[in-house]
């Protein structure tokens, strides 16, 4: 793990974006389509802690973002070319387009200045979609990476991260996956190849010295 000196000098509030990945009522909610991840997400204080960190972004000036999934009522646009989308099609929750399943679950708190990408296809929250294009805007360097799956999404927001230039920063108890014993498997042999693996209090511990000083 980086020492504190090199991960607060990656998370420059200037340049950081904080990236919350499906963490939305059908995914991660009570009526989640997928209760072994959503208690998981849950039981391990994954969800818990990225309620954290979006708190202190709020509060020390860094972006948020959140990704989220969501296909149409019609599915127009969604894939059907794995096993993954068809499985998806016959779940009972449906993450459809203006449902409450692809609202920011609780207790992740949404603030006016974040913005919330939606997408309609594909595995990534950056391939295809806006995210890119608007962390350019915002002049991002680091990408936070939070949120589910540790199994599909998460991965895939790192390398589609990495490739486009971005340091990647994952706090390693702020993701979800299951079974419970594959997400630590998964950093150790993959997502550390790649990206700066942290944890929560470590980033919130640089967070905390980026608060700008409020003056009585």
């Amino acid at each position: 793990m980086p020492s504190y000196e090199e991960l607060r000098e990656l998370l420059d509030p200037a340049t950081t974006v904080l990236l919350t990945v499906e963490c939305q009522e059908g995914v991660v909610g009570p009526d989640s389509a997928l209760p072994e991840l959503a208690r998981e997400a849950r039981a391990s204080g994954a969800l818990g802690r990225v309620a954290r960190l979006v708190a202190a972004a709020h509060e020390s000036g860094v972006q948020v973002m959140h990704a989220i999934a969501e296909r149409r009522p019609d599915g127009r646009g969604a894939n059907d070319n794995a096993r993954l989308f068809r499985a998806a099609e016959r779940l009972p929750v449906q993450q459809l387009a203006g449902s409450t399943a692809v609202r920011v679950a609780p207790p992740v708190e949404v603030a006016a200045e974040d913005l919330v990408v939606r997408r309609l296809h594909g595995l990534s929250p950056l391939a295809g979609t806006d995210v890119d294009a608007l962390l350019r805007n915002l002049g991002c360097r680091t990408l936070v990476v939070t949120g589910v799956s540790a199994n599909v999404a998460i991965p895939n927001a790192v390398f589609d991260a990495v490739n486009r230039g971005y340091t990647a920063v994952v706090p390693r108890d702020a993701i979800a996956g299951v079974p419970p014993d594959y997400t630590p498997a998964m950093i150790r042999n993959t997502l550390a190849l790649v990206a700066t693996i942290t944890t929560t209090d470590d980033v919130l511990a640089c967070l905390e010295r980026s608060r700008p000083v409020r003056r009585a």
